[in-house]
């Protein structure tokens, strides 16, 4: 992997994440009868009968004529819109699935005769259009929050609904803000130790007056 050799960078290569997303279910018609697969799950085809199976064999069937990729309903126009709009109106990130980025090129690459929105609707909209400005919108939301981290001392982070491409890129920059912080954060406490006899010795001494004071509030 990237980060093997160099630890501050992405930890997964485009062509990886690309081959972790086929692992994802999608949703095929079959024009052909093969007899079971026995792979984790087991897979039988019987024609125009559709049947979930894995994205690599979603592409490898499409490649050989052998089915039709029917697109995830998160993938029509109506959908992405509605998800484009509510990333535009909230800071939240919106529920997407995990591999979306992926998942969505290889549907444009394999199988855009399968998509029926993927070029015009009745706007000037297309299923590829909504899906770059949905990626440009979380982006500009990953770069304020990171403005943000770059300003101010942070020990822990959550980030909600990000894809994998997204935590993929915004990873090396929070560790290495995080590990920062941590390290200032122990140089500090290293020092307040030092200073620790002093304040023992200060607080010894403030000793009588605390107690005439605590006995104003004894009943």
């Amino acid at each position: 992997m990237a980060a093997a050799s160099e630890p501050h960078a992405s930890a997964f290569s485009a062509a990886e994440l690309e081959f972790l997303a086929e692992d994802e279910m999608i949703e095929i018609v079959p024009n052909l009868r093969m007899d079971t697969l026995n792979f984790i799950s087991v897979l039988f085809f019987l024609p125009q009968i559709a049947t979930q199976v894995p994205l690599w064999l979603a592409v490898a069937l499409k490649k050989r004529g052998k089915c039709t990729i029917r697109a995830p309903e998160w993938m029509s126009v109506d959908k992405l819109a509605q998800v484009l709009e509510s990333e535009r109106d909230s800071e939240k990130f919106q529920p997407l699935p995990f591999h979306y980025v992926e998942i969505s090129r290889l549907l444009f690459d394999h199988a855009r005769e399968d998509i029926p929105d993927i070029y015009m609707v009745s706007g000037p909209t297309s299923c590829t259009v909504l899906i770059e400005d949905i990626k440009d919108v979380r982006f500009h939301k990953i770069g304020t929050g990171l403005e943000i981290i770059s300003k101010e001392r942070t020990y822990a982070l959550r980030l909600k609904n990000l894809s994998a491409m997204e935590a993929n890129i915004v990873r090396p920059f929070i560790t290495r803000a995080l590990e920062t912080f941590y390290k200032l954060s122990s140089s500090e406490m290293i020092q307040d130790s030092d200073h620790v006899p002093n304040r023992q010795a200060q607080a010894t001494n403030r000793g009588p007056r605390f107690s005439s004071v605590a006995s104003q509030f004894s009943t």
